[in-house]
């Protein structure tokens, strides 16, 4: 809210839905020719041209692994913050400490363990329980919202724009927004990884990535509108002490801290379940990366759970390294961008290297074998506008939320990211390009005289 306010939220929201829509229509017909747990980095090496086909398939599948495991912090973060927020709501005397959130994150990162482990075979189950929850929740909150709360003018939602950032333009800061814009659409190729787990995933995943984006699309910008007429005071709202304005929103239109603290409750259920998706996601993402031999310790991180046919050593990894990404809570008052930003640079990036090569192979007019889902004549135009997204996406995702900037409030994903990227070409320049040779491949079989014999 702070770049941009309202005019950020409804006009980038709309933005960020066509480019997410765009993507998840250019990632699905990908899925629809190859559907594997890999995903992106498998595509990078069908499309990719033979001598560069290795390392654009390798650094795919290293920046995929990171942007999936930043996106599981990301989910266990927003539901861990948002319950010390209600404490602070609550709790009058609570000392809020950032440290204490990152201890709140750890215990639900617990929770999306066991889930993904000892409880892995209910989880469709409980993925069919959580879009219950997901329907149910938007008129739970919704209702109560638009009913109760003040309702502000057309002129404060559509064009009264909010510059409180510190920024000298104020399209620089209407970009620097969609970082949070952005957030509900993330994670679409979710379904990807767990392609090899799906009967029929050529035509089923498509689908699920495309319904994905139009669900949240279409609630989300309901939500989002009520959230702007019905924020009332803003400058009170961006400085709650709860660290979410949105709760503030809902305590201003329900005057009880009690209906306040349901309604956060909704989004606290809904964002850690979304983290049991994402968890299994990232450890599928890390299990057929590590399969190909694309990771350091790849034979053991590559190892299946015999009794509990999951990869059960990948999930616990994934598990580690979204703890200690959860450590920039610590240090940062902005970790909410940090982490987010890692992970648009992470998917995005993944996303964007297929799609360009699909772009080039559609403009020389070369042969792809499509699967059974294509777009037809319009993909060509549907890529292109997804690459721009993505772009600016990516660009903007580094930027601190605002100025001046110190150690505190920096954006230190734009530290961190380039950080692990260059440590995974050192690892690939001394050992990883010596033993990863691409994703298997499926070869048709050739069938001659000598077979018969």
């Amino acid at each position: 809210m702070v770049n941009g306010g309202a005019v950020t939220l409804v006009y980038g929201f709309i933005f960020c839905f066509f480019g997410s829509l765009a993507t998840a229509a250019s990632l699905a017909e990908l899925v629809s020719m190859a559907p594997t747990s890999g995903g992106q980095y498998h595509w990078v090496a069908m499309l990719a041209p033979r001598k560069s086909k290795i390392f654009l398939s390798w650094l795919t599948g290293w920046v995929a692994t990171l942007g999936w495991m930043a996106n599981t912090a990301a989910g266990v973060f927003f539901g861990a913050t948002m319950i010390q927020g209600l404490l602070v709501l609550n709790y009058p005397s609570y000392d809020y400490q950032r440290w204490h959130g990152t201890l709140l994150l750890y215990a639900a990162l617990v929770v999306v363990f066991l889930v993904n482990t000892v409880g892995a075979k209910l989880l469709p189950k409980i993925e069919g329980f959580i879009l219950i929850i997901h329907t149910l929740g938007f008129f739970a909150i919704l209702i109560p919202l638009v009913y109760l709360a003040p309702h502000g003018s057309p002129s404060f939602v559509f064009g009264s724009f909010i510059n409180a950032a510190g920024w000298n333009n104020n399209g620089l800061a209407w970009f620097v927004g969609l970082i949070s814009t952005n957030l509900p659409f993330i994670g679409y190729d979710g379904p990807c990884h767990m392609a090899e787990e799906v009967q029929n995933a050529s035509t089923i995943v498509p689908w699920c990535m495309i319904c994905t984006i139009l669900l949240n699309g279409i609630l989300g910008f309901a939500v989002v509108l009520a959230f702007c007429f019905c924020v009332g005071d803003l400058e009170i709202a961006l400085t709650s002490p709860t660290g979410y304005d949105f709760i503030e929103v809902f305590y201003n239109a329900t005057d009880s801290s009690a209906a306040t603290s349901v309604m956060t409750s909704v989004l606290i259920t809904l964002v850690i379940c979304a983290s049991f998706g994402f968890l299994a996601s990232s450890s599928r993402q890390t299990w057929a990366f590590a399969r190909d031999r694309g990771l350091p310790f790849s034979d053991y991180l590559a190892h299946v759970n015999k009794r509990a046919a999951i990869p059960l050593r990948s999930i616990i990894f994934c598990a580690i390294v979204t703890a200690l990404i959860g450590l920039i809570n610590v240090g940062s008052t902005v970790a909410f961008n940090a982490i987010v930003s890692l992970t648009i640079a992470g998917l995005f990036i993944s996303y964007m290297i297929p799609i360009i090569l699909l772009i080039i192979k559609r403009f020389k007019g070369d042969y792809v074998r499509w699967g059974p889902w294509r777009l037809g004549p319009a993909g060509l135009y549907i890529n292109i506008i997804s690459v721009c997204f993505l772009t600016i996406s990516i660009i903007f995702s580094f930027f601190p939320p605002g100025l001046p900037v110190n150690p505190v409030t920096m954006n230190w994903s734009v530290a961190v990211f380039p950080a692990v990227v260059i440590l995974g070409l050192i690892f690939y320049a001394i050992r990883g390009r010596k033993i990863y040779h691409g994703p298997v491949m499926e070869r048709p079989i050739i069938v001659t005289d000598e077979n018969h014999r």
